[in-house]
């Protein structure tokens, strides 16, 4: 005989209710790392000001390198310490391998296919082995040298046009990093003025829109979207950060399904005679191939190519724009970097990739504005797939963990005058960026480690020795050097709150900024 429906209903919430109650005592008491005691429902999400890395900062001082929050009904631990993050990124590397579900990863990086944000497993190892064959291999950064010599003399050429102006070095920056990854990942630039379109015909995207897709895409990365972690809120969309995560993923969307349909019509037509040109090519090829161990989707290829588009550029740009404001605010230590420049590699000619090793100051400049303005202040997020232990505290299996570096590069116990710019630090200093060495990692370490690094290091490097040797750097007339401020803002990567302003006056013969 069928029982009522209200008692049905009565003997389900009794059912649900007595389970609740014997889960509750038979699950694990953990003893948490120390933390501030969380609000009901918004946990500690309260303490998280417009730069979070300041203020976890702040709560690692008070609470230890540690420090455990609850960010809605998310548990986060944080590490800022260099024995934290070697516990995260060596010791447990495996532990903390996975990605948290967040909304820009399902919304904005096509389900979280790209290397960023997809969870480890075969997937993840498949295409970081794909990128490192096909982009970033000794070999293949060799051949492209050349496009990076072209781009750079390209915005060196732009700044000669402007000398005497105030410009916004970001704005060449960003062209010119996005030109180098364009011509590597594409095969050639579809982001360009109309003006300068190859054949005369429209370009796909002129630089400002290009922008203002890439520009949405750091912010998206930066934000705190409450519905990641209070889930039952979720739905409302409370900050319209999905809809706005939705709206630039089809600007994407367009943008690559252009560039996937031009380099697949080149296929078609080529037949037999097809050979591979860049990764587009690579990827799509792979993507037909049955007996991949890992099967690529469309969407797949364009996660892939977004990765390679938008981490290898803006990060590089943010990066160099920040060694500039630092050495226009340190004039003793813009003058040395420049008497290197003219010792090793003269006034006849520009800086080239192979200058590079005998020019040990310009290396310690960038490392330097690593150990200060770290990209990503707290790397990209961690999450547990098993319990941990460390300390005698426990770390359940489902806790985000980050990595505060932005901490570990102010530990006065590490760094004399951590807040001071100072090169000299690195000269003769075995601390080097590849992972290894943790004081100082600004492209991570371990399985997550960003795959770009060798890529990173050339563009980077070979900017800054070229804007210093090809130009005199001041601010605009009547501004001090100690009226440069040096505020950021929190975003994928965390750039100067205000773009560097500046004066570039050419300090070379005028007929080398005309070279091809």
């Amino acid at each position: 005989m069928a029982l009522p429906t209200w008692a049905a209903f009565i003997v389900l919430v009794t059912a649900v209710f007595l389970k609740v109650i014997v889960s509750r005592g038979h699950r694990r008491t953990y003893n948490l790392p120390p933390g501030p005691k969380p609000w009901p429902i918004i946990g500690n999400l309260n303490l998280l000001g417009v730069l979070p890395h300041r203020s976890i900062h702040k709560l690692s001082k008070r609470y230890g390198p540690l420090v455990h929050l609850q960010l809605g009904s998310l548990p986060v631990v944080i590490g800022s310490s260099v024995e934290m993050a070697r516990f995260f990124l060596k010791t447990k590397d495996a532990t903390f391998a996975d990605r948290p579900r967040f909304a820009i990863a399902k919304y904005g990086a096509y389900d979280s296919s790209d290397i960023m944000w997809t969870q480890y497993g075969p997937y993840l190892r498949e295409v970081r082995r794909i990128c490192a064959a096909e982009l970033l291999s000794a070999k293949r950064l060799e051949s492209f040298e050349h496009i990076r010599g072209e781009e750079v003399r390209g915005m060196l050429r732009g700044l000669r046009e402007a000398s005497g102006h105030v410009v916004r070095l970001r704005g060449y920056l960003q062209m010119m990093t996005l030109g180098v990854i364009s011509r590597m990942v594409l095969g050639k630039k579809y982001i360009q003025e109309e003006a300068a379109a190859e054949g005369g015909s429209p370009p796909v995207l002129t630089p400002a829109e290009f922008r203002e897709m890439v520009d949405e895409f750091f912010v998206l990365h930066g934000v705190f979207n409450i519905g990641d972690f209070i889930p039952w809120l979720d739905w409302l969309d409370l900050q319209g950060y999905v809809r706005r995560m939705k709206r630039m993923n089809r600007k994407f969307h367009r943008f690559l399904d252009h560039v996937l349909d031009e380099h697949n019509r080149r296929r078609r037509l080529e037949g037999e005679d097809f050979v591979a040109r860049d990764l587009v090519d690579v990827l799509l090829q792979l993507a037909d191939d049955p007996n991949l161990e890992v099967q690529l989707s469309r969407d797949n290829v364009k996660a892939i190519i977004q990765d390679a588009l938008l981490g290898g550029s803006d990060t590089s740009a943010v990066t160099i724009e920040w060694a500039i404001s630092e050495l226009i605010k340190n004039p003793k230590l813009l003058g040395k970097a420049t008497e290197e420049l003219d010792r090793v590699v003269g006034r006849e000619r520009l800086v080239t990739e192979r200058d590079l090793p005998a020019l040990p100051y310009i290396e310690a400049i960038l490392k330097e504005t690593f150990r200060l303005h770290p990209v990503a202040p707290m790397l990209v997020p961690h999450l547990a797939r098993e319990d941990a232990r460390m300390d005698g505290y426990d770390i359940p299996a489902g806790t985000v963990a980050f990595i505060n570096v932005w901490s570990i590069g102010r530990d006065p116990t590490l760094w004399d005058a951590p807040e001071e710019f100072r090169p000299e630090r690195f000269i003769g200093s075995k601390i080097d960026v590849k992972g290894q060495d943790f004081e100082l990692l600004p492209f991570g370490s371990g399985r997550r480690m960003c795959p770009g690094l060798s890529l990173g290091l050339k563009v980077t490097l070979l900017s800054i020795a070229n804007l210093l040797h090809g130009f005199v750097w001041r601010l605009p007339d009547g501004m001090a050097v100690e009226e440069l401020s040096m505020e950021e803002i929190f975003l994928l990567a965390v750039p100067r709150k205000n773009p560097l302003e500046a004066v570039a006056e050419p300090r070379l013969q005028s007929h080398l900024y005309m070279c091809d």
